[in-house]
Parts: C-alpha cells; sequence; structure tokens
C-alpha cells in the first residue's frame, strides 16, 4: 500500500531543510572569518614580539633575554652548537627566516664597525602556539558547525510555523466550509425535490416556498459567515440578544421535510415562564442547532423521535437539550466526540466529525458549556448551556 504523501508537509520540511542549511553555513562562514582573522593577529603579534626582543638584545645583550630562545652572535662570540651557522659574506645585512637544526628561526644581521652581529630567535615555541590555535578553531568550526545546523533546524522551525499555520487555516477552512455547506445544501435539495413533485398535481403552498426561501437566506448566511471568519478568525463577534426558543423552531422547521422523509418525528418543547435571551451571534447559534439536528437525523432510524427541549437550570442560565432515540454512543467516546476529524462506527458516520467540533468550538466561544451524553443503542442527548442575557 502506498502512503499518501502531504504536498505541503514536504514542502515545508524542504523549506526547513533549506533554510537551517543557509543558516548553518552563514554561521559556519562567520566563525571560519572570525578564525582566520585571530590567526593572522596571532602572527603579527608574534612578529612583533619577536622583533621588540632582536632590538632588546642587540641593545642590551643577552643577560636581560630568555635562555635558549634567543641567541646573540657576533665576531669574537661563542656559536652555540644547535646553530650550524656560517656568517654570511660582508654587507648581507637584513632579517630572514631560517630552517636550522629542524627549528626555525628568524635570524636578524647588523654590522657594527665594520663587523656582522646576528640573533637568531627559536620560533619553535610560536609555532607550536599557532598550531594550538589552528586545532582550537578547527575543533570550534565543527562544534559550531553541529550547533549551528541544530539551531538552525529549530530557527526554520519557528520562522515557517506561520505558514504551516497558514496552510492549516486553509485546509480547516475548505473542511469547515464543505461541512457547514452541506446540511443547508441538503435540505434546500430535499425540499426543493418535495415541491416539484408536488407542482405536478397541485399549486405549491406559499408557506413551503417561505421556507425554501428561508432555507437559501440560512445558506447565504452560512458563506457570507464563513468568508468574514477568515478575513477577521481572531477578532472578538459583536454579540447581540438572540431567544434561543425562537432559534430552535426555526431549525425544527426547516429539517421538518427531512425528517418527514425519514419518518423520524422531531419536536421543540419549552418549560413554562422560560427566559431563553442569550447574548450572541444569531447566524452562528443557528448554525449549532442546525448541526446538531443534522447530526441526530443522521443517527436516528425510521420511527424514532428527535426532541429539543429549552429550560431555565437556574436564574442566570439557559439550557437547550438535544435528545433522540437513535443508534447512541459509549460513553467512553464522550471526550473525544467533539474533536476534527474523528468518526464513529454507527449511522451516518457522523456522530463525530467535523461538525460536532465546530459546534464545540462555536458553543465555548459564547461562554457557554457543551455536554455529551449516550448509550449505544439507546439514543443520545446533546446538552447546551448559556447564559442569559441581562435584563
Amino acid at each position: 500500500m502506498t502512503a499518501v504523501v502531504d504536498p505541503d508537509a514536504l514542502a515545508l520540511r524542504r523549506a526547513r531543510r533549506t533554510i537551517a542549511s543557509q543558516i548553518a553555513v552563514v554561521i559556519t562562514l562567520v566563525v571560519l572569518a572570525a578564525g582566520v582573522i585571530a590567526y593572522f593577529v596571532l602572527v603579527h603579534g608574534q612578529r612583533v614580539e619577536i622583533s621588540r626582543q632582536i632590538d632588546h638584545t642587540l641593545a642590551q645583550g643577552l643577560s636581560a633575554t630568555p635562555p635558549g630562545c634567543v641567541f646573540l652572535v657576533t665576531p669574537t662570540g661563542h656559536v652555540p652548537a644547535a646553530l650550524p651557522f656560517v656568517p654570511p659574506p660582508a654587507g648581507a645585512v637584513g632579517t630572514t627566516e631560517l630552517s636550522l637544526g629542524g627549528s626555525t628561526y628568524t635570524v636578524r644581521t647588523v654590522s657594527r664597525n665594520g663587523q656582522l652581529w646576528q640573533v637568531f630567535v627559536d620560533e619553535h615555541y610560536l609555532i607550536a602556539d599557532r598550531q594550538q590555535l589552528v586545532v582550537g578553531l578547527v575543533v570550534a568550526e565543527l562544534v559550531v558547525l553541529v550547533v549551528s545546523v541544530a539551531s538552525g533546524f529549530v530557527l526554520a522551525g519557528r520562522a515557517i510555523r506561520p505558514l504551516g499555520e497558514a496552510l492549516r487555516r486553509q485546509r480547516t477552512f475548505v473542511a469547515d466550509a464543505s461541512h457547514e455547506l452541506r446540511a443547508p445544501l441538503t435540505r434546500l435539495h430535499t425540499r426543493a425535490q418535495l415541491l416539484a413533485r408536488r407542482a405536478r398535481s397541485s399549486p405549491v403552498p406559499s408557506a413551503e416556498l417561505d421556507q425554501l426561501a428561508f432555507g437559501t437566506r440560512e445558506l447565504g448566511e452560512v458563506v457570507e459567515d464563513l468568508l468574514l471568519a477568515t478575513q477577521a478568525c481572531n477578532e472578538r463577534p459583536s454579540l447581540e440578544p438572540v431567544r434561543l426558543g425562537l432559534l430552535a423552531e426555526q431549525a425544527v422547521e426547516a429539517e421538518s421535510v427531512r425528517a418527514g422523509d425519514r419518518r423520524v418525528r422531531i419536536s421543540v418543547s419549552r418549560s413554562p415562564d422560560l427566559a431563553d435571551v442569550v447574548p450572541g451571534v444569531p447566524a452562528a447559534l443557528r448554525r449549532v442547532l442546525s448541526a446538531l439536528l443534522d447530526n441526530a437525523l443522521g443517527h436516528t432510524p425510521p420511527g424514532g423521535s428527535i426532541e429539543v427541549t429549552l429550560a431555565n437550570p437556574d436564574d442566570r442560565h439557559v439550557e437547550l437539550r438535544v435528545a433522540d432515540t437513535g443508534t447512541g454512543f459509549p460513553q467512553k467516546d464522550a471526550e473525544r466526540l467533539f474533536e476534527r476529524f474523528s468518526h464513529g462506527s454507527s449511522g451516518e458516520g457522523r456522530r463525530f466529525g467535523l461538525g460536532l467540533a465546530l459546534v464545540h468550538e462555536v458553543v465555548t466561544g459564547h461562554g457557554g458549556t457543551i455536554a455529551a451524553a449516550g448509550v449505544p443503542g439507546a439514543g443520545a442527548t446533546f446538552t447546551l448551556r448559556f447564559t442569559r442575557a441581562q435584563p
């Protein structure tokens, strides 16, 4: 079985690797340039120190110079055994570098009263310092390379995270739009078919045409709300007083034709003296009720029933319940019921899915709560609780 490759995820991984490698190259080159500069600064400093020691030795003699590093050779002096020195011809003055006896020396020859004086500076320890610096720079370069690759990978991940979030939002919008549009389109299609059948034998009642117009208006509200959500997904919507009971009656009426075709009884009831006004967005709450009824219809067999009940559990809240006699679900699944893209194993497979995830988002966005209770084969109940609007 061939695994499906997500092109967006593949492009993000490729971009992350590219950014990480570029960061690593830049950091490595910067450290390399710093190492080269440090090496040349060290060499220049050593040259200056050698010149200072030579000048000091020519002026003061060997008494003030470090033994074993600087040698002063005069025409009447003793030539150390380590220096197989042959005096240069007359007039050969200046500074040069020689390899003598396996060591490197900086030699300066000067003429004093027609005689040649020479100072030898052994560079053994200076060369050792350079080699240690080179080794240290190589090790540092390797460490920096590893660290820069790791940090570059982390930084690249942070850099492309907004892009990944944008792609995720795009996919979420497509999924949300397809789901949100499915229920209104299904209702419109069912009602239009029913009206077409009735129109062949008798005039179409105006109430049926009004319901069809209401459905098209609801579909337009869904499309407009989805587009507004993409433009200002982080802005808090303006709330207004909404009568939940009226929305429930409209939602039940909108699903009555489809419920009749499925031979499912659907009803709405209120408790006496119900106070059902809550602060909210009418279009969003209408979609919540539509999604819950669509979910119940998809899992209620012919002969079953769906009941929407509104009540005031206390003086501060309004409670709305959607109960069906359908296939139900195990109570252990209630925790993951509102996760996106999870699916159930009964009915039309929509007990778990995007619709309930959107319902949860809208309800919590209104400051409310939603809970689910079910028994396999004995139906399910969804309970929504909102804070009442202040008088």
